[in-house]
């Protein structure tokens, strides 16, 4: 059964992220994410329902419009092959739980939020809160539909989100030119996300996003690829960060209700 799920989820993520293409490239241009319906960008075409399938169509039509042989953007199969590949995470990591929905759910809201950050150094709020109203209904569903202590648990969401996002808030308000407000709205999402596992895992969290997007920025300016005064997108760290800390929330002491032993755990994996 938990093969069977990881199936469905990750056939369904595919569809998914197809549809988070078209947020991620309608959104930041104030267009309507349902119509018209998805063209191609060099000839206009109309793209047929048959060209339309999820990563099959792109492999089948070898990258190129069948209208005009325009070039497709290898990014659009890779948003559906992530979004497939981390429902299927979340269906494995959380077996048996109806916590998969809510995590299949926010992870193709960090998806969409980290793709538009790299786009336009941007995280817009028509897509920030629709997400974090999204997650925290879907995990009071989970809360109301079962008797685990799953209210524990989503009264940890609501804490963990509310500490995180003040923690960001703190590091905005004191040094703004690091990152956006628009982080610190992201961090609500994320809070939510990683505390209704347990507080060390909200902890790790925002350990390795910071500690993931240091070292990119330190290889970028050794490498001479960004400048200092380059602006780096923040939003797809935090989003890392948070991914990895719930995926591995699973193995061992990661599961432990404390703040130290998951930061020490990532410390140890990094180094």
């Amino acid at each position: 059964m938990d093969v069977f799920v990881a199936v469905v989820a990750g056939v369904l993520g595919l569809a998914v992220g197809s549809f988070l293409n078209v947020v991620i490239a309608r959104v930041p241009e104030r267009v309507s994410i349902v119509s018209p319906p998805s063209r191609c960008p060099g000839c206009e075409t109309p793209i047929r329902p048959v060209d339309n399938i999820p990563l099959v169509s792109w492999l089948l039509l070898r990258g190129r419009c069948r209208a005009c042989g325009e070039r497709i953007s290898v990014r659009y199969p890779a948003v559906e092959l992530l979004t497939a590949g981390l429902w299927v995470a979340a269906a494995w990591r959380f077996r048996g739980s109806w916590a998969i929905v809510p995590y299949c759910l926010g992870f193709a809201g960090l998806i969409a939020l980290s793709f538009i950050d790299l786009d336009t150094k941007l995280l817009p709020k028509r897509v920030v809160w629709p997400v974090a109203g999204i997650v925290l209904a879907a995990f009071a569903g989970v809360a109301a539909f079962t008797s685990d202590g799953s209210w524990d648990d989503l009264q940890r969401l609501v804490l963990g989100a509310v500490a995180s996002t003040l923690a960001v808030g703190v590091i905005w308000f004191v040094y703004p030119r690091g990152m956006g407000f628009g982080d610190v709205r992201f961090e609500i999402v994320l809070g939510m996300l990683t505390g209704w596992i347990s507080r060390g895992t909200v902890a790790a969290g925002f350990f390795l996003a910071f500690l993931l997007g240091g070292v990119l920025s330190i290889v970028l300016l050794v490498t001479r690829v960004r400048g200092r005064k380059d602006a780096i997108p923040f939003g797809p760290w935090l989003a890392l960060g948070c991914v990895v800390a719930v995926l591995w929330s699973g193995a061992g002491r990661w599961m432990e209700d404390n703040y130290v032993a998951p930061i020490i755990d990532a410390a140890r994996t990094v180094f």
